[in-house]
């Protein structure tokens, strides 16, 4: 179940309720860096499926690339992604008036029908980590509603992580 929680929450992001957060080390000159490489044994650790995790690494990469940052065995940064999964439960309440206002006088004044539903929230985590010094220099996550549209997932997964990215690297550093 775990598995599949992980395998649902990431593949199925709707973007339209991406919210975002970034932090970065203003010490660091961004304008330094030029290569990057993925943290092998992190991504390795994933819980989710081997396809998401390629799906999730060809956004990063092609957004990295559109910056001007090349893929190298030796690089200056190393990229760092986590997942995680939430399924919050919410209860709706529904009364005994129809739209026209009329009462359905069957059902008690005050009672009425509650209907419990859950929602699963995903979260992706990226890391970026000067590989000579092993600082963290920059770090952006990004939480979103899930959605059971498999057919739009490769769609959705690349503008999640470009919601994250976008703000990398710092525009005022």
């Amino acid at each position: 179940m775990r598995y599949s929680l992980f395998l649902i929450s990431f593949l199925l992001i709707s973007c339209g309720s991406v919210r975002v957060a970034y932090d970065y080390d203003s010490d660091s000159d961004f304008s330094s860096y030029k290569t990057y490489a993925f943290s092998k044994e992190q991504i390795e650790n994933l819980e989710i499926s081997d396809i998401d995790k390629k799906r999730i690494l060809s956004s990063v990469e092609s957004y990295l690339n559109s910056k001007g940052y090349n893929f190298s065995k030796n690089p200056d940064l190393i990229i760092s992604i986590d997942t995680k999964a939430k399924e919050n439960v919410y209860i709706n309440r529904y009364s005994n008036y129809d739209y026209m206002g009329w009462y359905y006088p069957y059902y008690s004044y005050g009672s009425g029908t509650y209907k419990p539903f859950t929602k699963v929230v995903g979260l992706l985590y990226i890391d970026i980590v000067d590989s000579k010094t092993g600082k963290l220099i920059w770090q952006g996550s990004g939480s979103g509603s899930l959605s059971a549209n498999k057919l739009t997932r490769d769609q959705l997964i690349s503008n999640f992580v470009f919601r994250v990215m976008e703000s990398y690297p710092p525009m005022d550093n």
